[in-house]
Formats: C-alpha cells, sequence, structure tokens
C-alpha cells in the first residue's frame, strides 16, 4: 500500500501568498487547509518580505509537510512586478528548504495543463477543476486555489522525479532546490527552459 505523504503547494506573490496543503496516496489525493499568507503594503519591501517570511514560516510548523512544491516566477513585461514577485518566491524556496524540506518547482504552463488539461486554462478552469479533483477544498481567492493546483501537479509528477533519481548515474546524484536532476534534456520534462538552464549551470559547477 502507498505511503501517505503530505504536500505544500505555495502561489508567490508580495501581496498575497496563497498556499494549500494536500494529502497523496497513490493516485487519492486528499484536501488538508489552504489559505493566504499577506504583506501589508506600506510597508518597505525589506519588512513586506519578512512577513512573508515569517507567515510561510508558521504554515510550514503547522502543517508539516513532507514535501513542498512551488510556482515558478513567470517573466512578464512589467520588469518591476518580475522582480517583486522573485522576491516573494525566494521566501516561498528558502523557508522550506531551511526546513530540511524538498522544494520542487514547476511552470504556470505544466500546472494549467496537469490540472486542466490546457496550458492556457484560465483561472475559472483551474478553480473548477481543483474543486472537482479535491471535492471538500474550500477557497476564498483563488491564490489559495492556485497553491492547491501546484500540489496536484506534484502529486501528479512526484513519481517521474522518484524515477529520475532512481536512474541517474550515481556520480551525478545530485539535488538543487528537491530537483534530482543531471541537467541533460530537463526542457519539457516537467522544468522550463529557463529552470533547466539554471539547474544545468549550477550542476555543472558542482562536477
Amino acid at each position: 500500500m502507498s505511503s501517505i505523504v503530505r504536500i505544500l503547494g505555495i502561489d508567490p506573490g508580495l501581496r498575497r501568498t496563497g498556499w494549500g496543503l494536500i494529502t497523496a496516496q497513490g493516485s487519492k489525493l486528499t484536501y488538508g487547509d489552504c489559505g493566504v499568507v499577506t504583506s501589508d503594503g506600506d510597508l518597505p519591501l525589506a519588512l513586506r518580505l519578512r512577513e512573508l517570511f515569517e507567515g510561510i514560516g508558521r504554515i510550514v510548523d503547522a502543517q508539516k509537510p513532507d514535501e513542498v512544491a512551488v510556482e515558478e516566477t513567470f517573466v512578464n513585461k512589467d520588469a518591476q512586478a518580475t522582480l517583486k514577485l522573485g522576491h516573494a518566491r525566494a521566501m516561498a524556496l528558502v523557508v522550506p528548504a531551511l526546513a530540511g524540506l524538498p522544494v520542487f518547482e514547476y511552470a504556470a504552463n505544466l500546472i494549467k495543463k496537469t490540472v486542466a488539461g490546457s496550458g492556457h486554462a484560465e483561472k475559472v478552469q483551474i478553480q473548477a477543476m481543483v474543486r472537482f479533483l479535491l471535492p471538500k477544498a474550500e477557497f476564498r481567492v483563488a491564490d489559495a486555489a492556485d497553491a492547491l493546483a501546484i500540489a496536484i501537479t506534484h502529486a501528479s509528477h512526484r513519481d517521474a522525479h522518484a524515477l529520475r533519481k532512481t536512474h541517474l548515474p550515481e556520480g551525478k546524484k545530485r539535488s538543487l532546490t528537491g530537483q534530482a536532476a543531471a541537467g541533460q534534456g530537463l526542457a519539457g520534462k516537467g522544468f522550463s527552459a529557463a529552470a533547466a538552464a539554471r539547474i544545468e549551470a549550477a550542476l555543472a559547477k558542482q562536477v
């Protein structure tokens, strides 16, 4: 019988960071909890990031996940907004990493394709599918629904991560934020081209 894995999905945002916890046992998914961590827009950036850091830390402590999944940064035309999102995403990555948890990253289009069947699905479609896959899910804001979608995506792809790790040459079984991969051929296999390039560069330095 498959073991039960607690998965925390995080949808980073400077104003609101969504989070959602599910449990996965084989193909069975069960809703745990969800919500948002907010920061005060009137505070300086450093203090806002501190609020996110502490808030995510409280969620990790309370929910006790086994694995964490975070959405990758979506680069848009507003460079300032992308930079702020990057700051928030750093908090979402470092907090569980400091807690010793494996952290996985997923591109937005992969999350949409996994949950709704299309990489260009609208938010309303994502929310509808999250409710279908997790009938007991209760969320009032899109950020929490997105976080649950991220957790669902990881539940669908975690076996592929384990398989990839198992078949790596012994000398190359290194992990970068929970992504055990040799670096070659990652683009299009659950990783965006940008993420694959970052992983390849980091692993090349370690060899």
